[in-house]
């Protein structure tokens, strides 16, 4: 009887485990053991390009790509880890509901964005997490320009000072423009509470946002928070008032809630703690990774951040191991000692660091190709040929 690996999630960390463990066990030319990958949909969502415009194109197909590496697609929601008796319930695509039982498990969920509970935040807030969330922000754009002019139209604000945040204000500004007219008074606002602008990105990189947001007219509201949305504004933690139809939430993300039926150790991220090998602790079946993953890159203190620079790298080794453990061949221990920081800033350019201590190296436009070239070609899922797929799979490639 053949055994079986079960992958949950096609994000960067499922579609690249499935293809290194479907590497590994060609590598030995075992055909003894089946791999699936059980998700809502047979995509790679691009989701570190959700803040650009046209992001409905944001997806690389993944049914040719499974087909040549003998990978077996199932449609359908994980809901329910059983990790004693090595059974996932999923509802498929019509809700109905069934079971997989697997003999290793790669949990590669992913993670989404916390809404807390801010009156009007569900009702009348944007967010840039999912793709049918970005589409839905696209299609209120669109929208504007429909509506009377006014300074809520015509104002966006950004809640969340972070990553996500600057990569999506930065872009507004043109954005708006290229729908409303470059005769409009357009305000992008940035909300943010650190005592300071970029105060999360390190001091290698506030001086380019500083200057990309003065570029670009951005203006930032920081040592606030917003604690009220509605329909034509927000208001914040001191009482002010900011005038706007286009309130986009960016603040804190977690771990896919399926972590929570892992016996194990979580982080305040809710992501599961996993040894060298990704496997997680006090499993012997379940292994871990992408943004459900705290996974230590180095021996320096070091923790995979919720990037795709991260969940590539950990899906590879996380499908290298888990048929590794199945073979009874060595795993490959995950490191990932280089760090890299490529933060888009709109029409100004970008900006790229190397390191954790985020060391400049690229500004404005050179760091702006390099960003380009990153999203458009580097975090796509290879071509659907084999012999190309599996060696793109390799865990010792490295990815920054």
């Amino acid at each position: 009887m053949k055994q079986h690996i079960l992958v949950i999630g096609a994000g960067f960390g499922g579609v690249w485990s499935a293809l290194s463990a479907a590497r590994l066990l060609d590598k030995h030319s075992r055909s003894d053991v089946d791999i699936t990958l059980l998700a809502p949909q047979a995509q790679l969502r691009i989701r570190p390009r959700f803040y650009e415009s046209d992001v409905h194109k944001m997806f690389a197909p993944l049914d040719g790509l499974f087909d040549s590496v003998g990978v077996r697609f199932i449609k359908g929601t994980a809901e329910h880890i059983d990790d004693l008796g090595r059974t996932v319930g999923y509802r498929d695509e019509a809700g109905r509901w069934s079971t997989l039982t697997y003999d290793r498990l790669v949990l590669a969920a992913g993670s989404q964005l916390a809404r807390p509970t801010v009156p009007g935040l569900d009702a009348h807030a944007f967010d840039v997490d999912q793709i049918e969330a970005a589409v839905r922000l696209e299609n209120h754009l669109k929208s504007l320009k429909n509506r009377p002019s006014s300074v809520a139209r015509n104002t966006v604000v950004v809640a969340g000072g972070g990553f996500t945040g600057i990569e999506t204000g930065t872009e507004m500004p043109e954005r708006l423009r290229s729908l409303l007219g470059n005769d409009q008074d357009i305000r992008v606002i940035i909300i943010d509470r650190a005592p300071q602008i970029g105060a999360t990105m390190g001091e290698g990189i506030r001086p380019s946002i500083i200057e990309a947001s003065e570029y670009l007219g951005i203006e930032w509201v920081v040592n606030a928070s917003v604690t009220a949305v509605d329909a034509n504004g927000v208001t914040l933690a001191d009482g002010r008032r900011i005038e706007s139809q286009t309130v986009i939430w960016t603040v804190g993300f977690r771990a896919s809630p399926l972590t929570e039926q892992i016996s194990s150790v979580r982080d305040v991220q809710g992501r599961l703690h996993v040894d060298e090998n990704l496997k997680v602790f006090g499993q012997e079946h379940v292994y871990a990774a992408g943004d459900v993953a705290y996974a230590a890159t180095d021996d320096l203190g070091n923790f995979a951040a919720m990037s795709c620079q991260h969940a590539i790298s950990l899906g590879r080794h996380a499908g290298n191991n888990v048929a590794a453990d199945l073979l009874g061949v060595a795993p490959t221990p995950y490191r990932q000692p280089k760090y890299v920081t490529c933060l888009d800033l709109g029409a100004w350019g970008a900006v790229f660091t190397e390191g954790w201590d985020r060391q400049l190296k690229l500004v404005k436009e050179t760091a702006k190709e390099l960003k380009t070239q990153i999203n458009t070609q580097w975090i796509y899922p290879p071509a659907a040929d084999r012999a190309a797929a599996l060696a793109a799979a390799d865990p010792m490639i490295p990815v920054a």
